[in-house]
């Protein structure tokens, strides 16, 4: 599978890493050697005055996964077809562009953590998900228009312990938002992968290291 950046990444302009940037009014930061946890969602959602900008960009996270928990919009991402769709495109390029260590696909928003390889920006790999799924999303659901939401939430990981945490949290997403008892039962996550209970494809033998 391949999925266009709409830049060569392999060139010396993909190693200059942005720092702190904030292009569409979150903050983000990008630089090589850190863990980070993302999450992105579909463009319906949420309504627009959840995101209130007079908040920190902490306090307006929690707030939209509280939200995003509660199952707003289509939930596209709860249909066999697209969640397969999205799985495979976090783990086409496991090992090569990034490392994954834990994801977790909900109905209607995505969690992953991890850390790039050498030569690939964090605004490069997220753009790379967003804009293959999102095309090949609307083949199958046979609409056009906004898929995705236009920014994401990123969040570096500082110590071995808030990254133990973050796991924890990606992985038990869906039994806080009700969907399942057991995190290992919820088919589109790390965690029943690394119990052998994923799908066929080629990454199927994915267990964060």
């Amino acid at each position: 599978m391949e999925q266009g950046t709409g830049a060569d990444n392999s060139s010396s302009d993909a190693k200059n890493h942005r720092g702190w940037h904030q292009p569409h009014g979150l903050p983000h930061f990008d630089t090589p050697e850190i863990v980070q946890f993302v999450t992105f969602r579909l463009a319906d959602s949420l309504p627009a005055w959840v995101e209130d900008r007079r908040e920190t960009s902490m306090e307006m996270r929690r707030r939209v996964e509280r939200k995003l928990d509660e199952g707003m919009g289509a939930c596209w991402l709860a249909n066999v077809d697209i969640a397969l769709l999205v799985e495979s495109a976090l783990l086409a390029f496991h090992m090569h562009r990034y490392r994954l260590w834990s994801w977790c696909i909900m109905p209607n928003h995505v969690h992953c953590l991890f850390d790039l390889k050498d030569g690939w920006r964090l605004a490069d790999v997220v753009k790379s998900w967003k804009s293959y799924t999102a095309a090949h999303a609307n083949r199958i659901l046979g609409r056009q228009g906004v898929f995705w939401q236009a920014d994401y939430f990123d969040r570096y990981m500082r110590s071995e312990d808030q990254m133990a945490r973050t796991i924890d949290y990606i992985e038990r997403n869906p039994v806080k938002a009700g969907l399942c008892t057991y995190s290992t039962e919820w088919r589109w996550s790390s965690a029943r992968r690394k119990l052998g209970g994923g799908s066929s494809d080629p990454a199927s033998d994915f267990i964060a290291e």
